[in-house]
Parts: C-alpha cells; structure tokens; sequence
C-alpha cells in the first residue's frame, strides 16, 4: 500500500520548503469556542490548510464496549485559496466553517472500495487510493487541488504532501462543538486534535485537526466487529 502511495504522491501540492507562501490574508487557525481551547502554533510559521474527506477505522473487543480507533484513510486537498478574505475565490466565514460538512454529505468516500468486506464504506486495503485528482465542489469556483494523501504507518498518523511529509503524535484533544456535523451515519463527530512532530516529518513539524465532521463508530455488538465511517476535516499545517 505504501508503495501504491507514494506513486500516486507525483501530482501532489508540494509545500515550500523555503519561503513561507504567501496569501492576501495568513489563514488562521479557528477558535473552537469552549472552556479549553488547543495550544496555538506560535512562534511556527503557517504552510498550508488542507480538506481530508475519508474514513476512520475501527475494531470491538466486546459487545457493548466503545469501538476502538485503528487507523485513517483520507484524501487531501488545498483549500487555501477558500479562507474568508484571501481572495477572489475565498468564501464567507460561515461557508468556510461548513466546507467539511458539504464535502461529506455532497461527494463520495474518495477510496477504492473493499470488495466483499461487509462493510459499506470499507476500502480495499492493499489499494486504497485512486487515482490523483482534484475535487469539484458545489459551490466552490473552481476545483480543490489535489495535495496528497492521509494513513497510518501502523498506528502513527502519517500525512504525505510531495515534499512535505508529517509523521504525527496526538499533543491534545478537544470534543468537536455540540452542533458539529454527525456523519452520514448520525453516530457523531471526531474530536479536534493538535498533533506534533513524532521525529521524522520535513517542512511542517505540527498538525491540527478541526471543523470535524463525522467519523464516530456505532457502538459495539459483537467481538472483533470491525466499522469504517466517513469523515471529513480540515487538516492545519505549521513549520
């Protein structure tokens, strides 16, 4: 699989590893609104902002018992261009914050489906990603440029961006807001994480995973049950 995707990874948004990008307006991280917020980036410089749309993997030990996370699949595009203020093509802050909730309600899981799983949403695990392609959205003026792809490497999160490469570690977490999107599913809706560098990342060194939408399990009715669900997020790069 790892192969496949590194192959696929030719077309991929490449993050400059020299001079910061530059916008009309730096996209900022949002505020989540509760009690607790996550540690902002300071003193790292902004790379890049990026709309995941895939799956969240998951397995029961027990009947009863809350599934337990085994891994992502997503695909990635550059949504940059799309923040409030930054250009002709920006949305309006309300159509930013609901960019994720569009994307997995108005287009397909963007992964080769697993033949025979059982599952609906399950994708072939020796290749799971198609084809590189940019994504057309309603309401966005032109396509989302196709910037790379999202794994695990056993169970480190892994986000593969041409020249960038963010090889993770959960930092924190914060429940998403009670109005976030539930999924397709209806059974709720991933929490926002700050991740860090796990040590062998190039040009960005920490994560961020907000504006969930999606992507929680249904609880547990038999052992070694086995659930994908599809999420959507928008992924935050700094370095």
């Amino acid at each position: 699989m790892l192969l496949q995707i590194s192959i696929l990874l030719v077309s991929a948004l490449t993050i400059n590893a020299g001079d910061p990008p530059v916008y009309a307006v730096t996209p900022t991280l949002p505020v989540h609104g509760a009690s607790k917020e996550l540690a902002g980036p300071a003193p790292l410089i902004f790379k890049s902002v990026l709309l995941g749309h895939g799956i969240q993997n998951y397995t029961c030990s027990a009947v009863g018992v809350k599934a337990t996370a085994t891994g992502a699949l997503a695909v990635l595009w550059d949504i940059a261009p799309l923040f409030p203020g930054s250009g002709p093509r920006a949305l309006s802050s309300e159509g930013w914050a609901a960019l994720t909730a569009k994307a997995l309600h108005t287009t397909n899981v963007p992964l080769n489906p697993a033949v025979d799983a059982g599952q609906p949403y399950a994708a072939d695990p020796n290749a799971p990603f198609p084809a590189a392609a940019d994504l057309t959205l309603e309401g966005v003026r032109i396509p989302l440029r196709f910037a790379g792809h999202h794994y695990f490497a056993g169970s480190i999160p892994t986000f593969n961006m041409g020249d960038a490469l963010f090889v993770g570690k959960r930092n924190d977490s914060i429940a998403a807001p009670a109005d976030a999107d539930k999924g397709i599913t209806g059974t709720g809706t991933i929490d926002w994480l700050r991740l860090g560098d796990a040590g062998s990342s190039q040009v960005t060194t920490l994560a961020y995973r907000v504006y969930t939408a999606g992507g929680v399990a249904s609880p547990c009715t038999g052992v070694a049950q086995a659930e994908s669900v599809p999420y959507t997020a928008q992924y935050w790069f700094f370095g």
